[in-house]
C-alpha cells in the first residue's frame, strides 16, 4: 500500500482546557490598591466599577467575579485573600480569562508573576494586561511579559527605598512615626502630635503599679483578660509579652527612640530589630508622659532584678500565681539554694500546705537534700513576726531609708520611700499577702526552724519558728 500523508488543519484557540465554543467566555477581573489613602480608595472603587461594566458590555463575555484586594502590597501574595481565592477558582474550572489593569496591579514580584502566569497558562487561562497590551496565552508575549514584570519589581524596590529614605529623614529631625491605633495610651491631634488617651492611660498606669506591687506580667495579663479590659485594638487579648512590651517602652515616660526596627527585605516585608545595623535617635521629652520618668527608670531596674533572680535560680518565671501565692519562687533552701515548691499533704482527712525543697526527692524518691519541710502556716506566721519586728524598730531603719531615698538609684529610692510609707501601719495580726508581694525579696529556710527574711529595700531579719 502506498504511503499517504493526510493534512489535519489547526484548531485555533485550542488549549489544554476544552475549547469554549458553545458558551460565553467566563471572565474575571483582578483589582488592587496598595494603600488606604482616600485617593487610592477612589481608584480602587473605580477599577471595580470599570471592569464590571466592561465585561457586561461584551456579548461574548460572562462575568465570573470581581476579585479585589484593598490596602495590600503587591510584593507578595501571602496576604492577598482575593488573589488567592481567584487562583483557587481558576483551579476549580470557574474562570477562562483574567483581566487586570497592569502587571504591577497583578504582582510586583517577578517570581510570582511568572509562576502564576505559567500555572494559569497550563490550565488554559490567559491573563490580559490592559496597560501593556499583553495576553499571556500569546507565545510572543512571554519575553515582553518577563521583562516588564522585572521592571515592576524594580519599581517596587525603588518605591520602598524612597519611602524608607523619607521616614529616616524624618527620624533625623526627631519626627516620631507611630500608628496610635496599635499603641495603647496615646492618640494624635490634628498636627500629628501625641496626646494622652486618658481611658487607655489608666490601664497603662495600672500595669506599672501592679508590676511594682510584685505581680508578674503573666498574672497581670490574665487579670486584664478575665476582666474584659480592652487593649489598643479594642479586644481583651492580653499576653505576658504585651505587658513586658508596655513596661519597657520609653514612650510612656515621654521619650521616643526612633528606628528600633526596620524592613530588611522589600519583597517579604520582613521587619527585624535594629541592633546597630542602622542609626537610632533618642528624642527626650518628645511628648507628655503617662509614667513619671523616675518611676519608669525604677521599673526598668526592677525588670532587670527579676531577670537576674530568675537566671540565678534557673526559673522561667517569677511565679504564675503571685496574686494568690506571693511566696512563689521566693522561698529558698539554706542547704542547697534550690527554690522551695508548694505541696499539698493529706493527713487524717485533712489537707496541709507544705513548702519543700525542689531537690529533696529529685531522683526517684531518693532524698538528695536533707533540708526540713516548712508548713505554710509557719511561713506565714514567720513573715508576720518579721514585719512586726521592722515596725517595732522603725526608728533604727528610718535613717537608712531616708539616705536611700536621697542618694540611691531610681529603684532604691522607690523602695525606700515605699518602706517609709508602709511602716506607718499598725502591727499585723495575720498574714497580708498583698504586703508580701510588695516588700519581700526572698526568705531562706535554715535548720532548726530559722527563717531569714530579705526585703526588697535591703532589710534583713531572722525569725525562729517553733512547734
Amino acid at each position: 500500500m502506498a504511503r499517504e500523508i493526510v493534512h489535519i488543519p489547526a484548531r485555533r484557540g485550542l488549549s489544554n482546557r476544552a475549547t469554549v465554543t458553545d458558551r460565553k467566555i467566563r471572565v474575571a477581573a483582578y483589582c488592587r490598591v496598595s494603600t488606604d489613602h482616600e485617593e487610592q480608595i477612589n481608584s480602587f472603587e473605580n477599577q471595580v466599577t470599570y471592569y464590571t461594566e466592561y465585561i457586561n458590555r461584551n456579548p461574548n463575555y460572562e462575568l465570573a467575579d470581581i476579585y479585589a484586594d484593598e490596602g495590600i502590597s503587591g510584593t507578595n501574595t501571602r496576604r492577598r485573600d482575593d488573589f488567592n481565592r481567584m487562583i483557587a477558582d481558576c483551579e476549580a474550572g470557574k474562570i477562562d480569562l483574567i483581566i487586570t489593569k497592569s502587571i504591577s496591579r497583578f504582582a510586583r514580584n517577578t517570581q510570582d508573576c511568572l509562576n502564576y502566569s505559567r500555572k494559569l497558562k497550563d490550565l488554559g487561562i490567559g491573563i490580559q494586561f490592559e496597560k501593556e497590551g499583553i495576553n499571556t496565552m500569546d507565545s510572543s508575549g512571554e519575553l515582553l511579559f518577563t521583562i516588564l514584570s522585572s521592571l515592576a519589581q524594580d519599581e517596587s524596590r525603588s518605591i520602598s527605598e524612597n519611602c524608607q529614605w523619607g521616614i529616616r529623614s524624618l527620624f533625623k529631625q526627631g519626627v516620631l512615626h507611630l500608628n496610635t491605633n496599635r499603641f495603647l495610651g496615646y492618640d494624635k491631634d490634628e498636627k500629628g502630635n501625641l496626646v494622652i488617651n486618658e481611658e487607655q492611660a489608666a490601664i497603662v498606669r495600672r500595669i506599672y503599679t501592679e508590676f511594682m506591687n510584685g505581680i508578674n506580667p503573666d498574672v497581670i495579663s490574665r487579670r486584664l483578660r478575665d476582666e474584659g479590659i480592652p487593649g489598643c485594638m479594642g479586644e481583651a487579648k492580653w499576653q505576658a509579652s504585651t505587658i513586658f512590651g508596655i513596661l519597657r517602652n520609653e514612650k510612656y515616660m515621654g521619650d521616643a527612640i526612633l528606628q528600633k526596627t526596620f524592613t530588611s527585605d522589600y519583597l517579604t516585608k520582613k521587619t527585624v530589630k535594629n541592633e546597630g545595623q542602622l542609626e537610632q535617635y533618642h528624642v527626650k521629652g518628645d511628648h507628655e508622659a503617662i509614667i513619671d520618668p523616675e518611676y519608669w527608670d525604677a521599673v526598668q531596674l526592677e525588670l532587670e532584678r527579676r531577670q537576674n533572680y530568675m537566671t540565678a535560680h534557673s526559673l522561667r518565671t517569677m511565679g504564675r500565681y503571685t496574686d494568690e501565692q506571693p511566696f512563689s519562687n521566693r522561698v529558698l533552701c539554706g542547704e542547697c539554694g534550690k527554690v522551695f515548691w508548694r505541696r499539698t499533704w493529706y493527713r487524717l482527712n485533712n489537707t496541709y500546705k507544705v513548702w519543700q525543697c525542689g531537690n529533696r526527692y529529685r531522683e526517684k524518691g531518693v532524698v538528695t537534700c536533707h533540708s526540713e519541710n516548712l508548713k505554710e502556716s509557719d511561713l506565714q506566721v514567720a513573715f508576720v513576726m518579721a514585719w512586726n519586728g521592722i515596725l517595732e524598730n522603725r526608728a533604727e531603719f528610718t535613717e537608712t531609708w531616708k539616705a536611700q531615698a536621697e542618694n540611691g538609684n531610681a529603684l532604691e529610692r522607690f523602695r525606700a520611700k515605699q518602706m517609709l510609707e508602709l511602716t506607718k501601719m499598725k502591727p499585723l495580726k495575720e498574714i497580708d499577702l498583698l504586703l508580701v508581694g510588695k516588700v519581700l525579696d526572698y526568705v531562706i529556710v535554715r535548720h532548726g526552724g530559722e527563717l531569714e527574711f530579705h526585703f526588697l529595700d535591703g532589710t534583713q531579719l531572722a525569725v525562729e519558728v517553733t512547734e
